[in-house]
Parts: structure tokens; C-alpha cells; sequence
């Protein structure tokens, strides 16, 4: 029990180190929210994750010379004799702010069980308008690729992690990969589908929130003068039978990004065949399910470590029509 007590306060205050300027109800009040969670689509077990040291090579330029801007990442490099799987990360923002420093915990814990990060990030709305911040993602896992031999890591697993904006980025560029979709050229193509996705706080179908500053300002416009931006840069639009296995963490009481465009998300990915769990954080909004996530990664990181693996410990999740749907913690 100590030894439990002492993980879950550890992974509570990585990512409160991020923001000193949170008082200490709020840490309290994290910890005290931290076990309510549905979990739906649990598998029946766990897979642990090895610890293994790293290291971290910052600041590395992943785009093309003749790219609008150069854009740099953080590297996590895990110290093990056989090829890593790979996590490209995506740090939130509302396309228009924060950097990749925000996921630098996420990273962290990711590279201590043993799996290659590249933190990056991409550039921001308005001055760079959508597609810009996709062909960004795109970018950066087509560098993955490209680099897995020199960096010891291996091509068919590599899998993707973002949170809210950055969580919309990586899931665009996941249900797009092989689709022969116009935003899937010319920097896009099947190779760049993850093996799975986590992403939390997803913004799916832009559509439902009507028009904002933020989309406005990304999208170059209304939704009434573009109604078929919204709808081509929104993730559930492009989920099909080729989607890649998603694990989704939301905050139950999120004001910013409904739980209900998880909900239908998932049910778009059931709808297709699509692998899928989603894990409710209970009375937490959208910042504190980010600042809590630290609960959230023992059951992401297995759910990664399973799709980076051949074999029969890759467990099939059943959806609520063949299996038990949902399991609170």
C-alpha cells in the first residue's frame, strides 16, 4: 500500500511542477479524485512495463530545410539492447500556444517503462493556418521512420500520444493515413499510421462546437463559410476499417471539450471494428484530467506496449456487445 501511495503521489507531482502557480487545494484535490475512473473496455489484465534508464538528446530539428519553420523536438532515448517502440507526442494548446514542455512528464514516465519519445512541436494558429500544424505531425513521424535504423527503433511500432489540441493533430493524422484523402497528401501515406493512439481531452468533431476563436482562427473561418473545413479537419470524420486502436482518457466534467465527442468518437471506432477503451476520469475538467493523467498511464502504457508487440500477448478487446463494458475504479 505505501509503495502505491508513494507511485501515485509521484505521478501527481511531475506534471504540478509544470505549474507553480497551483495552490496546494488543487494538489490535494487531485489526489484526492485520482481513483474515480470508469474504464470502458478494460482489458482483464495489465501488462507491466519495464524500467529502463534514458536519455534525452533536446532541441533536434525534424523539418525539411525548406520548411516554413524549423521545428525542433526532445528526443527520449531508452537504454535497451533490442529495438524501442516509438511514441511521437503532441503537446496541447488550442493550436495557438503552450510547447512541447508541457508533455516533458508524459515523456518522461513513457521513456523510463522503456518506449523512444518525440516530443515535438508545431507551429501556431493564426500565423500558420490548418493544414499547417497537420503536415507538422506528419512531418515528424515520416522523420521517425526515416531514422529508425540509426536510432535502434522498430518501424512497426511506432504509436502516437497527444492531449486536446495536440490529441486532435495526432488522431487526424492516424484515421487519415492510407486513406487517399486530400489532407493525407503530400505528406501523408499509410506508412505513417500508428500502431495506436492515446489521446486525451480529444477534440473529434469540430462541427458540434459551433464556431469559436479558436477554430476561427485555425480553420481560417466560420463554420457557416467553411462548413467542409470543419468537417475534413475533424478526426471522426475519417475513421474507417483501417483506423488503428485507440485508447481515449477524458475528464467527465470537462467544460472546454464535452465528454460526449469521446463518447461518439468511440462509437465511430466501434462502429468500424476499431479496437478501442476509454477511460472517464470523474470530477475532473479538462486541465485537471491533464494534471491527474499520471493515473491514466499505467493503463495507456500497457495498452501501447500490447500493440507494439507480436505475438499472442496482444490481448483482442472485446466492445460492450461481446464483453463486459466498463469497470470503475
Amino acid at each position: 500500500m505505501n509503495k502505491a501511495i508513494a507511485t501515485l503521489a509521484r505521478l501527481l507531482v511531475r506534471p504540478l511542477r509544470k505549474y507553480p502557480g497551483l495552490t496546494l487545494f488543487c494538489a490535494l484535490t487531485s489526489l484526492l479524485v485520482s481513483g474515480c475512473a470508469t474504464h470502458i473496455n478494460q482489458p482483464d489484465s495489465t501488462l507491466s512495463t519495464p524500467t529502463t534508464d534514458y536519455d534525452v538528446e533536446h532541441n533536434l530539428v525534424f523539418t525539411p530545410p525548406d520548411w516554413p519553420q524549423a521545428l525542433q523536438a526532445d528526443l527520449y532515448r531508452p537504454r535497451r539492447e533490442d529495438p524501442a517502440p516509438a511514441v511521437l507526442m503532441v503537446h496541447g494548446g488550442g493550436w495557438e500556444r503552450r510547447s512541447r514542455e508541457d508533455m516533458d512528464w508524459i515523456a518522461e514516465e513513457l521513456a523510463g517503462r522503456g518506449f523512444m519519445v518525440m516530443n515535438i512541436d508545431h507551429r501556431f494558429a493564426p500565423e500558420a493556418t490548418f493544414p499547417a500544424q497537420l503536415y507538422d505531425v506528419q512531418v515528424a513521424m515520416t522523420w521517425l521512420h526515416d531514422h529508425a535504423a540509426d536510432l535502434a527503433l522498430d518501424p512497426e511500432a511506432i504509436s502516437a500520444f497527444g492531449f486536446s489540441s495536440g490529441a486532435h493533430l495526432i488522431s487526424l493524422m492516424a484515421a487519415l493515413a492510407g486513406s487517399g484523402h486530400e489532407l493525407d497528401e503530400p505528406y501523408g501515406g499509410a506508412r505513417l499510421r500508428p500502431k495506436a493512439v492515446v489521446a486525451g481531452g480529444l477534440p473529434a468533431d469540430l462541427p458540434a462546437f459551433g464556431t469559436g476563436k479558436l477554430l476561427k482562427q485555425l480553420l481560417g473561418g466560420t463554420l457557416a463559410e467553411k462548413p467542409d473545413a470543419y468537417r475534413n479537419a475533424s478526426p471522426i470524420t475519417h475513421v474507417g476499417p483501417e483506423t488503428p486502436p485507440f485508447f481515449l482518457f477524458h475528464g467527465a466534467m470537462d467544460s472546454l471539450v464535452p465528454l460526449e465527442q469521446a463518447t461518439a468518437f468511440r462509437a465511430k471506432l466501434a462502429a468500424n471494428d476499431i479496437e478501442n477503451q476509454l477511460y472517464i476520469m470523474r470530477l475532473r475538467g479538462h486541465i485537471t484530467s491533464f494534471l491527474t493523467a499520471g493515473t491514466v498511464l499505467d493503463e495507456a502504457a500497457s495498452f501501447l506496449l500490447r500493440h507494439s508487440t507480436s505475438g499472442p500477448d496482444r490481448d483482442q478487446v472485446k466492445d460492450p456487445e461481446t464483453g463486459p463494458d466498463s469497470a470503475p475504479e
